[in-house]
C-alpha cells in the first residue's frame, strides 16, 4: 500500500469516525468534542507556523475559529448567568487571539489560547456525572 492510498484511507477512516462520534453525542458530548477539536487545530496551527505550512496555518486556525463560534452559539446565557457570559468574553478574546496568531505567525498566542481553554475544557469533562444525574432527574 502506498503512502498516498494510505493517508487518504486515514482521513476517510477518521471523518467516518468523527461523524459517527457526533450523531451519536448528547449536547455535553458535543462540546467536550468542541473543546478537544479547538485545542487540537491550534496545537497543529503552531506546528504549522514553526515548519512554514502557510496553508496548513490558516487551515488549522479557521477551523479553530468556526470551532469557537460554535461554542459561543451553544451558550445559554439564560440559563448560565455570570459564567456564559465569562464564557462569552472568553472566546470572543480566543477568537481575537487567533486571528493575531494568523496575521504575525505568533505560536506564543495559539499557545496562551491553548492555556486558557485547557481548564474550561477539564472543567467541562468534569462535570459530566452531574450532567447525567440531571438527564435522568429530568428524565
Amino acid at each position: 500500500m502506498n503512502q498516498a492510498y494510505a493517508r487518504q484511507a486515514a482521513a476517510m477512516y477518521q471523518q467516518y469516525s468523527a461523524r459517527a462520534g457526533v450523531e451519536d453525542a448528547d449536547a455535553h458530548q458535543l462540546v467536550s468534542m468542541l473543546l478537544d477539536g479547538a485545542i487540537d487545530r491550534m496545537a497543529q496551527a503552531c506546528g504549522h507556523i514553526r515548519h512554514g505550512d502557510v496553508a496548513g496555518k490558516g487551515n488549522s486556525i479557521s477551523r479553530t475559529v468556526a470551532i469557537i463560534g460554535q461554542l459561543r452559539m451553544s451558550l445559554d446565557h439564560e440559563a448560565g448567568g455570570a459564567l456564559a457570559d465569562r464564557l462569552e468574553a472568553l472566546y470572543e478574546y480566543v477568537t481575537r487571539r487567533l486571528i493575531h496568531a494568523q496575521l504575525h505567525d505568533d505560536v506564543a498566542a495559539l499557545e496562551e489560547c491553548i492555556r486558557l481553554l485547557s481548564p474550561v475544557r477539564e472543567g467541562w469533562k468534569g462535570i459530566r456525572g452531574e450532567y447525567l444525574a440531571g438527564r435522568a432527574v429530568g428524565s
